[in-house]
């Protein structure tokens, strides 16, 4: 990822950070006058959205770090990793919220709804909607690992404001009051679900899991003249931080300066339909009847 869009996804999760922290005060303040477990849950939750942005502007500000002795490749999976911090943080609230929301069903309280507290979570709603549409599209744009994974969180928020809103409106017209405590369990459901799927995304990275379909980088390099055959390809990071090695059969015939050049072609060319970034290494074997096998 270069600077400049380094610096970009830190405006960006400042900027989510203010706006996941004045929906969290806004939902567990009147969460908590209403006596509502559902609604104060959810404010807890965009709390953690809140918090996860500041883990998150922690590990970019170490993503970011140039190239040095001891970090070869850089240093741009610390924002994967930041990724597992906001796991942690989501399991254990999860947790928590189930604990509130079994201690509610066993000493019941009548929610104290009213039409502001309704006002409000509708209001978060709308706030909700566009942070997750801008953080997403932003982390799509940079690439960024980070940035999608927090869309991923705060699009579960969503779903269990729309979740709450239902619940609030049942108990106004009359529903039970055990009904509250079952939607905080929705709630740790959705919370402990965007865990797991951040949890699967940053570990795919970490493990080496492939960016991108061989098939496609196969398609690509074979597009050009040179190129007789490609084999054993493997491709691991993200797409912003694109490995890629791969074996290419050319012929005997070619010079070492042709052989050189045929390599960099090969790079320019999935730089260009990949990732300007991408990093390429080939080992280019001879094309031949008997040797065009893989060793």
């Amino acid at each position: 990822m270069e600077k400049s869009k380094f610096k970009i996804v830190k405006k960006v999760l400042w900027l989510i950070l203010l706006a996941n922290f004045a929906v969290a005060a806004a939902k567990v303040i009147f969460g908590m006058i209403i006596n509502s477990a559902s609604m104060t849950a959810d404010g807890f939750h965009s709390i953690t959205d809140g918090s996860s942005n500041i883990v998150g502007l922690i590990g970019i500000g170490i993503a970011s770090k140039p190239i040095d002795d001891d970090h070869p490749y850089g240093h741009k999976k610390f924002e994967t990793i930041t990724g597992l911090f906001i796991v942690a943080m989501l399991v254990g609230l999860g947790l928590k919220i189930i604990v509130g929301a079994i201690s509610h069903f066993i000493n019941p309280i009548t929610p104290e709804i009213s039409i502001s507290s309704l006002v409000v979570m509708i209001i978060t709603l709308g706030v909700n909607l566009f942070v997750t549409t801008y953080e997403r599209k932003k982390g799509e744009e940079c690439n960024s690992t980070i940035l999608i994974s927090d869309a991923m969180h705060t699009k579960s928020d969503i779903y269990v404001t729309i979740g709450v809103l239902t619940t609030l409106v049942a108990i106004k017209l009359g529903a039970p009051v055990w009904i509250d405590p079952l939607a905080s369990l929705i709630v740790a459901g959705f919370i402990l679900k965007a865990g797991y799927e951040i949890f699967d995304m940053t570990c795919g990275v970490l493990v080496d899991k492939a960016v991108v379909d061989n098939k496609e980088i196969e398609k690509i390099t074979v597009k050009h003249e040179l190129v007789k055959g490609v084999h054993k390809i493997r491709n691991r990071g993200t797409i912003d931080d694109l490995h890629i090695d791969m074996h290419i059969l050319a012929s005997c015939d070619l010079t070492l300066g042709q052989t050189h050049k045929l390599s960099h072609d090969i790079e320019d060319m999935l730089q260009k339909e990949l990732n300007p970034h991408a990093q390429v290494i080939i080992h280019i074997e001879p094309y031949e009847t008997e040797l065009g096998k893989e060793d």
